[in-house]
């Protein structure tokens, strides 16, 4: 049984785009689908067969005052215009909507990883829980702490996937996935520093203490499954993908020029599943 797994990153996300577009164009399916904040919108369009339409979400869109900054804080709360992607955008009149049918046709299994903000914990969303036009999985894995305000699902606060699940790579193994290919959007070897994370933990802690917990140690659990991933990947069991340079990009950096070459790298990385998987 072969996975996937999407990390996400902001707009860094714009890497498993130019992987996911790779397997499109080489024919690859898989079994599993994982997504974490940007990478679970990079894994919906896989599914529904919508090549390059990310793409444009980081090129075209990321650049626009309803999707994220100042302007979009100020109307809704958020940095992030989360309403704006995954409904305004996203939705059967949206301008670039996403093929529903398609996706839910797919016979890849597909889940989405958020936080619950009370506990935690993640949650992890399934392909059968989504309806159309309402994408309110994808937004509240995408909800950055702090920058966002936690996302109400049904009377539930979430937040960011990563959180609490930064790389699901258990999540995939408990599933039966015996092969694993783990997408990374920074290098692999690049130190990370917990400063910004402290700072969301301490804005958290007073209303979501177990979501700051989480917060906290989320770096170190991001490592610690990084270090398995590799470990894996020796055993020729798993396959990570990062790219060896992300041009200074962070979070929710727009620097077109940087996005179109991380997109170009992960594209040429995915041209090293095909291998992989025929190794089997």
């Amino acid at each position: 049984m072969t996975g996937i797994i999407d990390v996400g990153g902001g707009t860094r996300g714009v890497f498993g785009c130019g992987v996911f577009d790779r397997c499109l164009d080489d024919g690859i399916s898989f079994d599993l689908v994982i997504g974490v904040s940007a990478g679970s919108a990079n894994g919906a369009s896989f599914l529904a067969g919508q090549r390059g339409r990310n793409y444009r979400f980081y090129t075209e869109y990321a650049f626009r005052k309803e999707y994220m900054g100042v302007s979009t804080l100020l109307h809704t709360g958020s940095v992030i215009g989360l309403e704006y992607i995954y409904g305004t955008l996203s939705n059967t009149d949206g301008e670039y909507p996403l093929d529903y049918d398609a996706m839910m046709a797919s016979p890849t299994d597909f889940e989405v990883v958020a936080t619950d903000a009370e506990t935690g914990r993640p949650v992890y969303f399934k392909k059968q829980d989504m309806t159309r036009d309402r994408y309110v999985f994808f937004m509240a894995s995408c909800c950055v702490p702090v920058v966002c305000r936690p996302y109400d699902v049904d009377g539930v606060k979430y937040l960011d996937g990563g959180v609490s699940d930064p790389v699901p790579l258990e999540r995939a193994i408990k599933a039966g996935c015996d092969r694993i290919i783990v997408i990374l959007t920074k290098p692999v070897d690049v130190p990370i520093s917990n400063k910004r994370n402290a700072l969301a933990a301490a804005v958290l802690r007073p209303r979501y203490p177990q979501a700051a917990k989480s917060t906290e140690k989320c770096n170190a659990v991001y490592t610690e499954n990084v270090k398995k991933a590799l470990a894996l990947q020796e055993q020729g069991k798993a396959l990570v993908l990062a790219p060896d340079s992300i041009s200074g990009l962070k979070t929710l950096s727009t620097d077109l020029g940087a996005l179109q070459l991380l997109y170009e790298k992960g594209y040429e990385a995915g041209a090293k599943i095909a291998d992989f998987l025929q190794k089997q």
